[in-house]
């Protein structure tokens, strides 16, 4: 399941500017999350996130949440490289994974 940025931007140009933003915040992880293409959640208002590294799985899960107001009921799911990460794993630990 690749996504829309995956598709637009080649993996070397994706692999420089996270390098390019490592190097200049390197406590801070870069993150691409978009909505899945047959979900029913609204558009983000942006993709392209630079948060803590000790940020966990869930604490980035409750702030895209807020984000897009979404109600209680409605479930949101991230997915690394097609499978989901426990949400207690510090984004450190899962983007070094990636």
């Amino acid at each position: 399941m690749s996504s829309q940025y995956q598709r637009s931007v080649p993996l070397e140009v994706r692999r420089a500017e996270g390098e390019r933003v490592r190097a200049k915040h390197p406590d801070k992880i870069p993150i691409i999350v978009e909505r899945a293409s047959r979900s029913r959640a609204p558009e983000l208002d942006k993709k392209k996130y630079l948060v803590p590294s000790d940020l966990t799985v869930g604490q980035l899960c409750f702030l895209i949440r807020q984000r897009v107001s979404l109600r209680p009921e409605e479930a949101l799911f991230f997915f690394v490289n097609n499978s989901l990460p426990p949400s207690s794993s510090p984004l450190s630990a899962v983007y070094e994974g990636c």
